[in-house]
């Protein structure tokens, strides 16, 4: 088992059940980019681990697949310090070779047997949605373990991609057997009430931390907002 999930599960579960386990319990899940401009994405994840952050995802179009296994690497490496998750974007080859606890594919990436035909069975896979119908249809899925729904406002890491609004999010809360993220343009303060209040419990979010001044106090401030469940 891999010793970045000991923490969150008992000594004989499986690496899928430990998977799971942190899975279910996370609340708070910040994507990245390789931060090769600020030189800082080991202190980054550090101070985002340390701070209530559950996963971090990789997801920077920028890199060739060398370059990206490296800043994997990295991420890896403070996953396993933490006890924390780490997810890869897109790319099943990259996730193999690095060992990623999530796969996260969009509506156009591989479909779901796909992935699991490449990564096997211990993978956590998630996808993005962005539809009521897109939502229903990855909760169905039996091979998708955690689903996003959004973009619930429009957002500059998404560019030409329409809002949601907060309507798919009401609905998520009613449907849902699995877990499941808002994503998309929230913030704190008044963005981050609004999708609490019609019922989310977890977020996904980029500039929220990612541009942050201080970024474990930001992350901290969104997950004591989100709280246990």
């Amino acid at each position: 088992m891999p010793s970045h999930l000991r923490p969150v599960t008992c000594a004989d579960a499986t690496v899928r059940d430990a998977r799971r386990n942190a899975l279910e319990s996370a609340r708070l899940y910040v994507c990245t980019d390789a931060r090769r401009d600020r030189g800082d994405l080991a202190q980054f994840l550090d101070s985002a681990y340390a701070n209530g952050v559950d996963i971090v995802q990789l997801r920077d179009k920028s890199l060739e697949a060398r370059d990206e296994i490296e800043a994997l690497e990295v991420l890896s490496a403070a996953a396993r310090r933490h006890g924390r998750l780490f997810a890869v974007n897109d790319r099943a080859d990259v996730a193999a070779l690095v060992g990623a606890d999530v796969f996260h594919v969009g509506q156009g990436d591989l479909s779901s047997e796909q992935a699991r035909a490449i990564l096997g069975p211990d993978v956590i896979l998630g996808r993005s949605t962005h539809s009521i119908g897109q939502a229903e249809a990855a909760n169905d899925d039996s091979d998708i373990d955690y689903f996003c729904v959004g973009p619930v406002w429009e957002t500059p890491t998404k560019p030409g991609r329409d809002a949601v609004g907060l309507e798919p999010v009401r609905r998520a809360v009613e449907f849902a057997s699995k877990p499941w993220f808002a994503i998309g343009g929230i913030t704190g303060g008044m963005r981050l009430d609004r999708v609490v209040g019609v019922g989310a419990s977890r977020i996904v979010v980029v500039r929220a931390v990612t541009d942050a001044d201080n970024v474990g106090r930001a992350a901290r401030a969104l997950r004591d907002r989100l709280g246990e469940r």
